[in-house]
């Protein structure tokens, strides 16, 4: 069995003058985005922001962290892509306005691709959301898994995951009942 490196000091990527990678999502809350522009500016670094794309494929990974990518469905029109990533350039531009930013269109796992990115970026840690509350979260989060658990099993970065909605522990339980 191959071993695989470990978390450890020797590994950490510094703070100072590392960028942080924040995953986006269409329509996402502007919490998100703005709680990583926060981080960044706070540490005088970049925040490169990414979407990874479920239903297209990378082909071939550039050094910059940027892809190649197709269609997983050959007979879907392959510009629907372009049409996402123009929403989510002006759904940033209206929330970062004060922090240097760049933007990435992914394809694939979503754990795999933000892994992918914030190595070549040389991140030093990765913010992510909350699922969106509901039955329909809950049953993807099941069958897929939570995608902050996934990266911070799987690669040596910190990672931030902002809430988008919280429990009333005093009102609700958190299993429903």
């Amino acid at each position: 069995m191959k071993d695989v490196p470990q978390p450890s000091p020797a590994r950490l990527t510094e703070f100072s003058g590392s960028p942080i990678v924040v995953g986006v999502t269409p329509g996402q809350n502007e919490l998100v985005p703005i709680t990583a522009a926060s981080w960044a500016r706070a540490l005088g670094v970049r925040l490169v922001c990414a979407y990874v794309d479920t239903q297209r494929t990378t082909v071939e990974e550039f050094p910059d962290g940027s892809v190649r990518h197709v269609s997983i469905e050959p007979d879907v029109a392959d510009d629907t892509w372009q049409r996402t990533e123009a929403a989510l350039l002006e759904q940033l531009g209206g929330v970062l306005t004060d922090v240097e930013w760049e933007f990435h269109y992914l394809a694939g796992r979503v754990d795999r691709s933000l892994t992918h990115l914030a190595r070549a970026v040389d991140a030093s840690a990765i913010v992510v959301g909350t699922r969106v509350p509901g039955l329909g979260a809950r049953v993807r989060q099941f069958v897929e898994g939570s995608v902050a658990l996934h990266l911070s099993h799987h690669q040596h970065r910190p990672v931030l995951v902002v809430p988008l909605a919280v429990v009333d522990w005093f009102t609700k339980r958190p299993w429903g009942a």
